[in-house]
């Protein structure tokens, strides 16, 4: 029966499935691996690629993080029992100098980065992309919880379903030109439990595997350790002082503390409970001050991506919702553009432990859909 060319397939086009040919970022765990077997299932011309971002030898070992050598074999299996083509490529070189150099770089400069954004932003939705456009894919897929939609202006960014598992916080310089290539099949799932259904359904060997839940390069979370490896002598000690000035003890290095830490600081026997208000890298000094020096009002934000459908410097002032942590829920805001890529973010309501190199990424005030967001770089 000829396929009709007036509808439009699941991915959104209007040919058969078996002519559409989707790349799908496979990085071994349950979420990319359900993408490719349910788009291989409805006929889709799948082509699986896994990215091997770092030293394969010391990654062997590691559990619970993506792209290492273990979750490689288990993407080539789940492509091996589905039956379509998967390649590897070695993309260390880019996720060092994109990624990696970066992370250690702002961390040193006493910002909290978020090295996921950037890989997506400059390894994944780049160079993956011109890749899977080599392979003459029509599109690229990916496990990543959110969700695309097609407005009057084009595709659009909403967030996930599950609130849960939304990942629109590292996704937001995801641009236009990206969003209408690729396709994120389980932005509309209601949970978790629904991904890991679908696994079982397809028979696959990932179903139950944990969540990765480290940064991959990050093994157990002990950023001083790597940024040690990385950059020799960055863990000097130095002095811990009040915010008025006064010494109050010697820490083991600035890049051991983060903005808006309490615990672990070896303070004790002090009035008031402290906090990391400021770390001071040329100084080896942290500055602790009261809680209240934490409340932030007033965010410089740059390297804007803007998702919004008319021109960012359009308006004086865009009413809208920010996130400026991953795990917090959006707060009213009110942007105002400096330029096309800078603004000032005024917050309705003050947040404590706003730090440079993390994002703030834009919202609707109600409803699901993301307008973008760019990255916090200089403290209040």
């Amino acid at each position: 029966m000829p396929y009709d060319a007036e509808r439009l397939n699941s991915l959104g086009f209007p040919k058969a499935p078996a002519e559409t040919r989707v790349v799908v970022a496979m990085s071994g765990g349950v979420d990319s691996s359900v993408v490719a077997a349910q788009l291989k299932d409805e006929g889709y011309d799948v082509v699986g690629v896994t990215l091997q971002l770092y030293d394969h030898g010391a990654a062997l070992a590691k559990k619970g993080a993506c792209c290492a050598g273990i979750d490689i074999h288990d993407a080539r299996r789940v492509a091996e029992e589905m039956g379509f083509p998967h390649y590897v490529l070695d993309y260390e070189n880019i996720f060092r100098d994109a990624v990696i150099e970066e992370f250690a770089d702002s961390y040193l400069g006493g910002a909290t980065p978020v090295p996921c954004i950037r890989c997506n932003e400059r390894v994944k939705f780049k160079d993956l992309l011109e890749t899977a456009k080599d392979l003459e894919a029509d599109c690229m897929a990916t496990g990543h919880y959110i969700q695309r939609k097609t407005g009057d202006h084009g595709p659009e960014l909403h967030s996930a379903v599950d609130a849960g598992r939304d990942q629109s916080y590292f996704l937001f310089s995801t641009t236009p030109e990206q969003l209408s290539f690729l396709r994120f099949p389980l932005g509309h799932l209601p949970t978790k439990d629904a991904t890991r259904a679908l696994a079982a359904k397809y028979g696959l060997a990932v179903a139950d595997k944990p969540d990765s839940q480290d940064i991959c390069f990050v093994p157990d979370g002990d950023y001083a350790g790597v940024i040690e490896k990385l950059r020799p002598g960055a863990a000097e000690p130095g002095e811990i002082v009040h915010a008025d000035g006064r010494v109050l003890g010697t820490h083991r290095g600035v890049i051991h503390y983060t903005i808006g830490q309490r615990r672990g600081l070896g303070i004790g026997g002090l009035s008031e409970p402290l906090y990391v208000v400021k770390l001071d890298v040329d100084a080896k000094k942290v500055v602790v001050g009261p809680k209240e020096m934490l409340a932030t009002r007033t965010i410089p934000v740059r390297e804007i991506n803007w998702l919004g459908d008319e021109p960012f410097t359009s308006r004086d002032a865009w009413h809208l919702a920010v996130k400026v942590r991953s795990t917090r829920p959006p707060r009213e805001a009110i942007i105002r553009p400096l330029s096309d890529t800078e603004a000032e973010v005024e917050l309705l309501t003050p947040e404590e432990g706003v730090s440079p190199g993390q994002a703030c990424v834009f919202y609707a005030p109600e409803g699901s859909r993301i307008f973008g967001g760019g990255w916090i770089w200089r403290g209040h």
